[in-house]
């Protein structure tokens, strides 16, 4: 069966406190809307159409970047969940598969979650996603008969029998396009909001002779975030749940509750993360790397074996291959360190390409800004440079070369060679006393002028 889904991302999020959409202020590194597209994604679906609204075109960048071919329908005018489903109608004109609504500020619905509603689709026309609350508050509740599910009723319309119901509403829904769209053309908006409510299509459907059915999951999948402490909340259950999952799957930390995790860290079984770690997006860590503590990596990708920090930053680009060593306050970005490479103290590598087994000494820098245009610098194999050595890229150091230290390299050094591009040391004898008893002077007479 073919699969659409629909997510609704129009919401403006006025308790965010911010001018930002709702859906744009970031969990984990991604914005809300990425990890309600990245749980549909899991789907495969043929058509992915997020409706847009409040920053449209913030929203509509944000999730062509996650999924290129996304369709985004705009909703000018927030009358509502099933008005924002039906803006989504013509985007789905000619779809006959099932289309599941997800919300784009509901981050953690899993992939068994909507496989189980898939699977209830067989045997009912609409699927709707419920949960037991621990506290129901008002959420709206879900009026059941057996497996059959013949209301939704909102808090303040429930009667006490029905407020007494724990099994609430998280709004996610899944039915045949041509069922959805036909029961959300029959929605009213005679209510006390005048908007058009998606938990409407359930009465109606009832009414028309249809099956409706709920399916559980977990209450905290269903977690909406609709203000800044909820976020906050919502980025303590994700780092909480990821720690446990990595910890599960072999992963060494001594202080799991210190490490943050990024909504896409990939980290093999084995490898050790210290205390104090941050990972932003786009970090993978092979099996039995390890990554020591007050480290923050991006973009970067680190090899079986290696060793990154401690106090080390890698930047968008970086690639270590096997037993690289990039030590404490290092700084590594688009740069690709061949294996066996080290750089172990106070450097600053980017836009380059060191070779196997390269020894990088400290307070080498690759000077690869002319103030306009990105340079590279290329380091052969087994070469070693010397401390403080500035590389003034476009610059190529040969296989086995060396550099003297605190020299300043800009010319290419043949394999083998030995550059050294430094001033002569000068010695005046007695010069130094000579200097300070005259600094002094000064500095007295300054003084005596002042008083």
């Amino acid at each position: 069966m073919s699969i659409a889904l629909v997510i609704l991302a129009a919401g403006k999020g006025t308790r965010m406190q911010s001018d930002l959409p709702k859906v744009l202020h970031k969990l984990a590194g991604a914005p809300l809307l990425a990890h309600a597209m990245q749980s549909g994604a899991a789907l495969d679906p043929e058509h992915t159409v997020v409706v847009a609204g409040h920053g449209g075109d913030a929203v509509t960048a944000a999730a062509q970047d996650q999924h290129p071919e996304a369709r985004v329908a705009l909703q000018t005018e927030q009358l509502g969940t099933a008005h924002a489903v039906a803006q989504a109608r013509t985007a789905l004109e000619g779809f006959g598969g099932d289309v599941i609504v997800l919300y784009g500020d509901t981050p953690f619905i899993s992939e068994d979650t909507l496989l189980t509603m898939l699977e209830a689709r067989t045997r009912a026309d609409v699927v709707v996603l419920g949960f037991e609350a621990s506290d129901p508050g008002r959420y709206g509740r879900l009026v059941t008969e057996g497996t059959t599910l013949t209301r939704i009723v909102e808090f303040r319309d429930a009667t006490e029998a029905e407020r007494a119901i724990t099994l609430c509403n998280s709004g996610v829904v899944c039915a045949d396009a041509d069922t959805l769209f036909d029961l959300i053309d029959a929605v009213g908006n005679d209510n006390a909001s005048g908007e058009y409510y998606l938990t409407d299509i359930v009465a109606i459907a009832r009414n028309r002779g249809l099956n409706a059915t709920a399916v559980t999951c977990d209450e905290g999948e269903t977690l909406g975030i609709n203000s800044r402490p909820e976020l906050a909340a919502a980025e303590a259950a994700f780092q909480t749940r990821r720690r446990a999952e990595l910890i599960e799957d072999g992963v060494v930390m001594q202080a799991p509750d210190t490490v943050i995790f990024a909504f896409d860290t990939v980290i093999g079984n084995g490898a050790e993360v210290e205390p104090y770690v941050v990972f932003a997006p786009g970090v993978t860590v092979e099996s039995g790397a390890r990554i020591r503590a007050f480290s923050h990596l991006e973009g970067a990708h680190v090899s079986q074996g290696a060793i990154v920090g401690p106090y080390a930053r890698l930047r968008p680009g970086t690639e270590l291959d096997d037993n690289v060593r990039v030590g404490n306050f290092v700084e590594v970005k688009n740069a690709h360190l061949h294996e066996g490479a080290k750089a172990n103290h106070l450097s600053y590598i980017g836009d380059a390409e060191v070779g196997a087994a390269a020894n990088i000494g400290a307070g080498t820098i690759t000077c690869n800004y002319d103030g306009v245009m990105k340079h590279r610098t290329k380091i052969g194999a087994r070469a070693f440079i010397g401390s403080n050595t500035m590389l003034v890229a476009p610059v190529a150091v040969g296989d086995e070369a060396m550099t003297g230290s605190g020299s300043v390299i800009t010319q290419d050094v043949p394999d083998g060679a030995l550059a050294i591009a430094r001033a002569q040391q000068q010695t005046k004898p007695g010069l130094a006393r000579k200097l300070v008893e005259m600094l002094k002077a000064k500095k007295a007479k300054q003084k005596k002028e002042a008083s």
